[in-house]
Order: structure tokens, then sequence, then C-alpha cells
């Protein structure tokens, strides 16, 4: 069944106040689509392909929190952007990228509220055995140690967890989710891929989900939405789209490489990173320190 369609879609986001070019000129963004037409079914999606690919913005256009400047997006045959909140948060519900709150309700008070006023009116049925789908959501996601904890006082990891529950228990037509593994730990990402994909099969919910870890969308996904660096796409199985050669067109590295800075943790990377720096900035006040 056709889920998203884009037709005829231009979208670039504006020029930010004060970012100039060497000559002191405006930096007016390129476009990230331009007259863009395509279309993809319901099902469990992951959106795979390097940072500034257009893999967030494509998901914000689906969902409807974004608006192009030319052409429509439509989400299950609906004008998502032109729809009401609500009738919008009913047909998709998003998972950002570092979500912040300024809420300290209680964890166990949040989901209760999510679940009995979504779509799903507090009535949904657990999808392993006879209980009920908020007790199941809160097992699979790890969540009863922190339930009488203030949504502010969580760590990083916890907060994913936590929003991944939202997600499903508000009971939406279709889930985007934008690097909703941020922070989890090995095993409990492989849990929540697990359940998200049962949930995506046994309900119906198109799930969208970006990902750095190509090993586990070949691993859950049932298809695969890649972007490249030139915005151009290719969609299809795992095995049809994360082959060897379109990975080292999409991120530009030998896949050798690739799987070993995919197995460095963000953080790890972000050390090295830093290293390397510091590295080149002592050599470049060495040089400068020679007759």
């Amino acid at each position: 069944m056709k889920c998203i369609e884009f037709s005829d879609v231009s979208f670039a986001y504006p020029p930010v106040e004060g970012d100039l070019a060497a000559d002191g000129t405006q930096i007016v963004p390129a476009p990230v689509f331009d007259h863009f037409s395509g279309e993809i079914p319901s099902g469990f999606t992951s959106l795979v392909g390097p940072n500034g690919s257009g893999k967030s913005t494509f998901l914000m256009l689906a969902s409807g929190r974004l608006v192009p400047q030319n052409g429509r997006c439509t989400l299950f045959g609906e004008d998502i952007a032109a729809l009401s909140e609500e009738k919008k948060n009913l047909l998709a519900s998003v998972i950002y990228q570092n979500m912040e709150f300024d809420t300290d309700e209680k964890v166990a008070a949040l989901l209760d509220f999510v679940y009995r006023n979504g779509a799903l009116k507090g009535t949904a049925k657990a999808l392993r055995g006879d209980g009920d789908l908020l007790a199941e959501v809160i097992d699979v996601f790890e969540l009863e140690p922190v339930l009488n904890h203030g949504l502010t006082g969580l760590s990083k990891g916890e907060i994913q967890r936590t929003l991944l529950a939202f997600s499903l228990l508000y009971g939406s037509a279709s889930c985007f989710m934008d690097e909703p593994l941020f922070a989890m730990e090995e095993a409990q990402k492989e849990k929540a891929l697990a359940y998200l994909k049962e949930y995506a099969a046994k309900t119906g919910t198109a799930i969208f989900i970006s990902m750095h870890e190509i090993a586990l969308s070949r691993r859950y996904a049932e298809t695969i939405l890649l972007f490249y660096p030139d915005r151009t796409m290719e969609y299809g199985t795992p095995e049809e789209v994360l082959t060897d050669a379109a990975l080292e067109k999409a991120y530009g590295v030998p896949v050798a490489m690739l799987k070993h800075s995919e197995d460095m943790t963000r953080e790890t990377l972000l050390q090295t990173s830093d290293a390397m720096q510091a590295v080149r900035e002592a050599e470049a006040k060495a040089a400068a320190r020679r007759p």
C-alpha cells in the first residue's frame, strides 16, 4: 500500500543570518530536494546515508513537520502539511534528533497520558500475550526503573527509550524516527528494533527510521531507502540496496573503513576527532616556532 508520495517537491532551508562566504556574501543553502517525485509503500523502512544527504529533511517533509516550497507531500493520500495538529499527529508521530523537555513530570504519568489520549485510547492489547500494551512497552524498553523519575532527570539513553514508548503508545498510523537509538546500549538497540518490526507487522503501522548502524538495518529493516550525497536515492530490500558498491558510492569510503567507523561509538569518534585536531594545532604551533 502506498504510504508516502512526493509530487514535484522542492525544499531548501532559509539562509542563516551572518553565515557568510569568504568574500562576505550571504551563503544561500542549496535545495535539499529539487522537483523530486517518488513514492514509498508502508512497512518497516530504514533510511541510510551519510550526514547531510537529506534523511532528516525527508522524514520531516513526509510527516508534515516541514512544508515544501513547491509541490506536495501526501501521507496515506492526505496532504499532511495542510492538516490540523491533531489530525497530523494521528497520521504521523515523530521522534526528532536531540529532543529536549522542560517538564519534570514523572515518566509513568506521561506514558499513561499519551496512551489514553492518543489514537489507542488506553485500550490496546499486548502484541505478545494477553496483557496490556502499556505494560509490554514498559518492559520492552526497560522503563520500569525510571517510572517514578522526572523526564528532565533521565539520561540520554533513557530519554530515547521513553520516546520510543510514547510513539507506539500514541498509536499513530505511521511513525517517523530520526536516530532514535542514539545513546542506547547495543542490546537495547537490538531489543527495540525487533519489537518495532513486530509492531509494524502486527498493527499495520508504517515505521520509517533513520539510523547510522548499517548492520542493524540489514538485520531488521524490511526495506531500505539509501540516500546519496547528490540527493538521489535507491529503494529496495537490504540485499538489493546495501551492496558494497552502493555503500561506497554513498559514503565515499571503502566498506571496510565504513564498517570500522560503525563499530566505534559516537563518543569515541568525537574523542578521536578532538585528538586529531589537537595534534594538528600542536604541529602548526611547532611549525610557527621554527626559524
